[in-house]
């Protein structure tokens, strides 16, 4: 691991580092963000602030994550006697669309 060279921009001291700055830089940057996000919030006028919708990040990605999940579990409603799904593209179609009855696809994904 070869050391680091940093410049002090204020003092402008060179230091040298064993380059494990990784935590201290993800630091800077989350306090960087909490100062830009505070300062953005102060410029907000009365009636933008009144708008401001709260939204909290992690409920909304585990219900988008729950969502999913039901989709995966929730059962399909299985083809009529006159529909196949496609093994290609996997859509309903009408047995009029079939290509090839044996592998079950569709004209679109024949051609």
């Amino acid at each position: 691991m070869t050391p680091e060279i940093t410049q002090d921009t204020e003092e402008g001291t060179a230091k040298q580092g064993s380059g494990d700055t990784s935590a201290e830089s993800k630091e800077e940057a989350t306090e960087t963000l909490d100062e830009l996000e505070a300062e953005e919030l102060e410029m907000l006028t009365e009636d933008e602030t009144s708008e401001m919708l709260v939204i909290d990040e992690a409920a909304e990605m585990r219900s988008i994550r729950r969502a999913e999940i039901s989709m995966d579990v929730a059962s399909v409603d299985e083809a009529t006697a006159d529909e196949f799904v496609c093994s290609s593209c996997f859509l309903v179609k009408r047995s009029s669309q079939m290509a090839y009855k044996r592998k079950k696809i569709c004209r679109d994904c024949a051609s």
